[in-house]
């Protein structure tokens, strides 16, 4: 089990704006990493009505399984990692007990069987270190739509949101709402 408070800034982005910042960062001949979200949740939605969300990410031929929570500076992520085999169980909806998630899940009132596979997200993604920041450009594609996301992470919200502010100002991008990938998958299916 691994934890760890996450500190980001989040925005969607047009395509064009997407290009304009590979460019800005001298990355658009950077290979992006690919990377697959599978989401769970109850037929409720008792962890988005508790401000949680839990995924599988397939990353580098790893699986991680990933509680994140609500937390004062950001948001709260437990970490277990999967075999192969128990990652396939999960995706048939068989999911199999990683002692540190389970613990945390019982603490929000939700158990493993009432959890069900709600599909995948595929996100190429492209980070670069700027300004003392993680930058993130990622292109995600799920349930026939494509967006586009800047992410900045930092050790403090002042820093992330300090670059945030930098980028947006410096390539005039339109701040807007922007939901996180769990709920911009889960919308998708209601549309």
């Amino acid at each position: 089990m691994n934890q760890e408070i996450e500190i980001e800034c989040k925005l969607l982005l047009t395509e064009e704006e997407y290009r304009s910042l590979l460019d800005y960062l001298n990355c658009s001949t950077v290979p992006p990493k690919k990377q697959i979200n599978y989401y769970f949740e109850t037929p409720h939605f008792d962890l988005k009505n508790k401000g949680a969300a839990l995924r599988i990410r397939y990353k580098d031929d790893q699986f991680t399984l990933t509680l994140k929570q609500p937390h004062p500076d950001g948001l709260l992520e437990t970490h277990d990692y999967l075999s192969k085999k128990q990652a396939e169980n999960w995706l048939n909806n068989q999911p199999t007990s990683t002692q540190a998630i389970e613990d945390q899940l019982i603490e929000l009132g939700v158990h493993l069987d009432q959890l069900h596979y709600g599909g995948a997200l595929v996100t190429e993604r492209i980070e670069i270190e700027f300004r003392g920041a993680l930058v993130v450009a990622d292109m995600s594609t799920y349930n026939h739509k494509i967006d586009y996301e800047l992410e900045v992470e930092a050790q403090t919200r002042q820093k992330a949101e300090a670059v945030m502010e930098e980028l947006i100002n410096t390539l005039s991008l339109k701040t807007k709402p922007t939901p996180n990938k769990i709920e911009r998958f889960y919308q998708s299916l209601q549309l």
